[in-house]
């Protein structure tokens, strides 16, 4: 099959069933693979690489800026990113990208984005497009802010609009499934994603592992005090107790200990 080869990245797999759809009606769009995970697009570009990337912000495991960083040496496709959020990093994408387009995606937006995309594979050079990977990849972490990415926002889905949590109002979050429910100040919400994964976004000087399925805010916790068999019990400042887990409870004895703490 000839034509543009293309990478959709996404952890949703309706929608990267659309972008697939949409993009496989180009006439010069050739080949089309598909990940959900940082992981798996490394693995797919590894394995054949991909003119044009069409690449999602939030996913579990590590985001779209993470792929970036890491894209295997000699491997710069053509990006355009794919996003439910319009808040201020866009300003970055419209200056460091390709194109960018925002969910739910129109067709007629995504072929003037796909355009782009061919233009920009046309008309540069294999290094050329290396060196500008590196700026954008640059230019975004710089515009967002590496703290932010990790704590300050998180977004969460709620029906179809996304809503962004503010970590300072988070108290705990809690292991369900293959889910997670993140608790605010008269709130909860239900999140689709690992609490490893969403563990490793979260600043640890924020917030602390007390279960291997619960993740609590540290200044949210009042007090710690002994339960039954010795076991340790965290007391929130709303009254919640949470059971710490034993193999985290000299982790947590030490972490709240600490002055500040």
């Amino acid at each position: 099959m000839t034509g543009l080869s293309v990478l959709v990245v996404d952890d949703e797999p309706l929608a990267r069933r659309r972008l697939i759809r949409l993009a496989g009606a180009l006439a010069w769009v050739g080949r089309i693979a598909e990940a959900g995970d940082v992981a798996g697009a490394l693995r797919s570009l590894a394995d054949e690489p991909a003119d044009v990337l069409l690449l999602d912000v939030q996913m579990p495991g590590g985001d779209g800026f993470d792929l970036l960083a890491r894209l295997p040496a000699g491997i710069a496709p053509a990006v355009v990113f794919v996003t439910a959020f319009d808040h201020h990093a866009l300003r970055a994408f419209e200056a460091a990208a390709v194109d960018y387009v925002t969910k739910p995606v129109e067709p007629a937006r995504l072929r003037v984005a796909m355009e782009r995309a061919r233009a920009a594979v046309a008309a540069r050079g294999h290094a050329e497009r290396v060196a500008e990977l590196q700026e954008t990849v640059a230019t975004l972490r710089r515009a967002v802010g590496a703290r932010e990415r990790r704590s300050r926002d998180l977004w969460v889905r709620v029906g179809a609009d996304h809503v962004r949590l503010a970590a300072e109002a988070i108290l705990r979050i809690q292991a369900e499934r293959d889910y997670v429910r993140i608790h605010v100040r008269g709130a909860d919400y239900l999140h689709h994603e690992s609490l490893a994964a969403l563990g490793e976004r979260l600043d640890p000087a924020e917030f602390l592992r007390i279960h291997r399925g619960t993740i609590v805010r540290r200044d949210a916790v009042a007090r710690i005090r002994t339960g039954a068999y010795s076991a340790l019990i965290a007391v929130l400042a709303d009254g919640t107790e949470l059971k710490v887990g034993r193999t985290y409870a000299a982790a947590v004895r030490a972490a709240l200990s600490r002055p500040g703490c």
